[in-house]
């Protein structure tokens, strides 16, 4: 090789080893508006909201680093996302469980829109577009006794109901109400509960099928399965643990309501039906 072209490349190489070394000792220093989050539950509801959180530095925030009248992304940098693991109200604005940004439009005098847009992923309000709104409220902000530095969320007065979201800064608090339907939702649980409570015995009785255990206790199990749902599933489990058992009769009699429950379910009809048929012409 050249001696020039060997030089320039040991020089090349050289400058870019003491590039990326220089890149990986960055030193770390504090953000101008740090990141944060909060948490709350709410019921059996959780909250939570990510936002960047500015200083006020000395300058004026109301009408001039925050103009009124303007849709405000209520932080800094990108956009402050309000998320909540199931429905919830925003004032008596009903929203479905998700995650969205958080706006506020400020006002010199009276009462701030406060509004959720179901796109939480554009920076500050850049590409907000009102139609992907999912709620608006108007709430009329109090004043702080004592200033506050940085903006900051607070999660206050939580119940198993309601609780509020505080946006504190300067000396302005905006208290946002929010509020969820815990007895709906604790309902809704119960029913879900109750309706798949079938589902561990039937469980606990395949396995005790398919590994040669204590058939009897599978039988007793299968059976409290079927006396709260009956489903081709613990049907035809119990068929087989009877067959087991030496009572072919009975097994083709349940094997055959196994067959009734489970026309129109997919699952039963391509991966079961063949073999629910077979197995009653072979213990007839």
């Amino acid at each position: 090789m050249d001696c020039r072209i060997r030089t320039f490349v040991v020089t090349a190489a050289s400058l870019f080893a003491l590039s990326a070394a220089s890149a990986s000792a960055m030193p770390e220093v504090p953000h101008p508006s740090p990141r944060a989050k909060v948490e709350q539950r709410v019921g059996i509801t959780d909250f939570s909201i990510s936002y960047s959180s500015p200083g006020v530095k000395g300058r004026t925030i109301w009408g001039e680093l925050v103009p009124y009248d303007e849709l405000w992304r209520a932080g800094a940098n990108e956009a402050t996302v309000l998320s909540a693991s199931r429905d919830f109200f925003l004032g008596d604005a009903a929203v479905p469980a998700g995650s969205y940004s958080l706006f506020v439009i400020p006002a010199k005098e009276g009462e701030w829109t406060v509004v959720l847009n179901s796109d939480h992923q554009i920076w500050g309000t850049r590409g907000y577009d009102a139609a992907k709104d999912v709620a608006r409220i108007r709430v009329r902000p109090t004043a702080l006794s004592e200033s506050r530095e940085r903006l900051t969320y607070i999660f206050s007065d939580a119940s198993d109901d309601a609780v509020n979201l505080d946006l504190e800064w300067e000396k302005i608090r905006l208290r946002i109400p929010l509020r969820v339907d815990t007895k709906g939702h604790v309902l809704a649980e119960i029913e879900r509960a109750v309706d798949q409570a079938w589902q561990p015995h039937a469980t606990s009785a395949k396995y005790l099928l398919d590994n040669d255990l204590d058939l009897n206790r599978a039988l007793e199990l299968v059976d409290a399965s079927i006396s709260i749902r009956p489903t081709w599933r613990n049907h035809w489990t119990k068929a087989q643990i009877l067959h087991k058992l030496g009572k072919k009769k009975q097994a083709v009699q349940v094997a055959r309501q196994a067959q009734k429950l489970g026309q129109g379910d997919y699952i039963f009809e391509n991966f079961y039906a063949a073999d629910v048929t077979r197995a009653i012409e072979s213990w007839k």
